[in-house]
């Protein structure tokens, strides 16, 4: 009796004393470091327009000699700068052994060439495969086998105060390893504000040190598995101090998928604006306002339902407040922007809500932004079957265009459809300048993932006359 009560002992101190212990990250370190790639970014030269006021307005004024003098216009003026060319650093994660990586759109964005860097001096172009903005993720490529591609885990698993380790290349410094705990999950940061578009924020949020050039690194857990994509910091200084932020897994995962298969999100939404409950009923209280009694202080409150979205067709209403989605409780908009992450436009989900402090119950087949359950495609020069290029300086002198893109060859596609020939001059698309193919790109993609889905375009003929065209990017499926 006594020596198994001995035996008892030495195992609880022995467990205690590995309990006291700090948590070993080496393992993690060790499988997850030669994972990560330094990105580095080259952005050519390019030409653009500025405008700046002329110091002579004002003494000659819009007079009949205006025109003469050159200074109408109310002595804006305009013209052609280059800016120059541009290097720019980040990070990636090899995602498997043939070559994929995910970095941020941030680290790529624009960028004219891209070399990637492996944690064992080897170095390789690639290519985009697919970028998205919302999510602040994009999907690159090298043309190599055997990588060592990192092991993927699930960030809903993770717990506050769970050790985690960044790993990328801040400030210059290649295959750094910073540590810290989870500080809290579906974070928001208003990056949507910043960048005056749409953005899915649910961000993990952590105290490893989160620095410029660990964007699209690594987040990982004890056991060296991915559990997210390094994005930024929030810095009065614009360094570390004290947390960074990361896009967790869940929502990473079906963005790579879509890159990949389609090169564009399938993104599913409910049709709705609103807020966390809490905060709407803060908004009130600092507005001095009655605060209704909804039943519940956690879940998303709906201050708005799109006319042709899934939950106007389900039945939703203002006011009402979701508390959980397929089982999953609901408390916050961050949570349920990461929820709906991970499904497409035609899955159906379980949606439980609050009006009128009783709980309902319906079953909603989720749409895409342009309120239909088909997917949508990637659209390009390529797909649209045009190629296209910049005027040259002495056709712009000779047509007395500042700008526009020619096209010089056209395969059967929606462009030609839409009686584009070869030759004409495109000068805008929903009212932007073509400066540049990036130019075309940029809008056809802002349009592709419209409601509309519609390129209305302005143009010239060789001989000066004016064109226009509609070409409509999809057609509405049946609902």
């Amino acid at each position: 009796m006594k020596f198994i009560v001995s035996v008892f002992l030495t195992v609880c101190t022995v467990l205690c004393a590995a309990a006291q212990q700090p948590v070993d990250l080496t393992v993690a370190a060790e499988r997850a470091q030669s994972s990560v790639v330094y990105i580095k970014v080259t952005i050519n030269a390019r030409q653009r327009t500025v405008t700046y006021r002329d110091p002579f307005a004002d003494f000659f004024g819009d007079s009949p000699f205006s025109d003469f003098f050159g200074r109408g216009n109310g002595g804006n003026r305009q013209r052609q700068v280059e800016t120059p060319k541009q290097q720019a650093a980040g990070s990636g994660v090899i995602l498997s052994e043939d070559g994929y990586i995910v970095t941020n759109n941030h680290v790529v964005a624009n960028a004219d060439e891209i070399q990637v860097k492996m944690n064992d001096n080897r170095e390789f172009k690639a290519r985009i495969i697919g970028t998205d903005e919302a999510s602040d993720l994009a999907l690159i490529k090298v043309e190599q086998n055997g990588l060592p591609a990192i092991k993927v885990g699930s960030s809903a698993d993770l717990k506050v105060g769970e050790w985690v380790l960044a790993i990328g290349n801040p400030l210059g410094l290649t295959s750094t390893v910073t540590a810290g705990i989870i500080s809290a999950k579906a974070r928001t940061v208003g990056r949507g504000r910043e960048t005056g578009g749409q953005s899915i924020e649910s961000f993990i949020q952590t105290d490893a040190a989160i620095n410029q050039g660990n964007s699209g690194g690594a987040l990982v857990n004890v056991r060296g598995e991915l559990v997210g994509i390094n994005a930024m910091l929030v810095s009065q200084t614009g360094s570390y101090s004290g947390y960074g932020f990361a896009i967790p897994t869940t929502i990473m995962q079906n963005v790579v998928e879509d890159l990949k298969r389609y090169g564009s999100v399938q993104r599913a939404v409910l049709g709705i604006s609103g807020m966390d409950v809490s905060s709407y009923i803060d908004k009130l209280q600092a507005e001095e306002k009655e605060v209704p009694d909804f039943g519940t202080v956690s879940g998303v409150y709906i201050s708005e339902v799109s006319r042709d979205g899934a939950a106007a067709a389900a039945g939703l209403k203002s006011g009402d407040v979701i508390t959980s989605v397929d089982g999953h409780n609901v408390s916050k908009m961050a949570e349920l922007a990461e929820l709906l992450s991970g499904y497409k436009p035609g899955d159906k989900v379980r949606l439980t809500y609050m009006r009128d402090k009783k709980t309902y119950e319906k079953t909603i087949e989720l749409r895409n932004l342009q309120g239909t359950t088909s997917a949508v495609e990637a659209v390009d020069e390529f797909t649209l079957g045009v190629a296209l290029r910049p005027l040259t300086d002495s056709e712009k002198k000779e047509l007395s265009l500042s700008y526009g893109l020619v096209v010089i060859s056209l395969k059967p596609g929606k462009m030609q459809e839409a009686g584009l020939t070869k030759g004409v001059i495109l000068t805008k698309i929903n009212d932007r300048e073509l400066r540049s193919t990036d130019d075309f790109n940029a809008v056809v993609k802002e349009a592709n993932l419209s409601t509309d889905r519609v390129l209305w375009i302005r143009a010239k003929t060789q001989s000066g006359l004016n064109k226009s065209y509609t070409v409509e990017l999809g057609e509405k499926k049946e609902k």
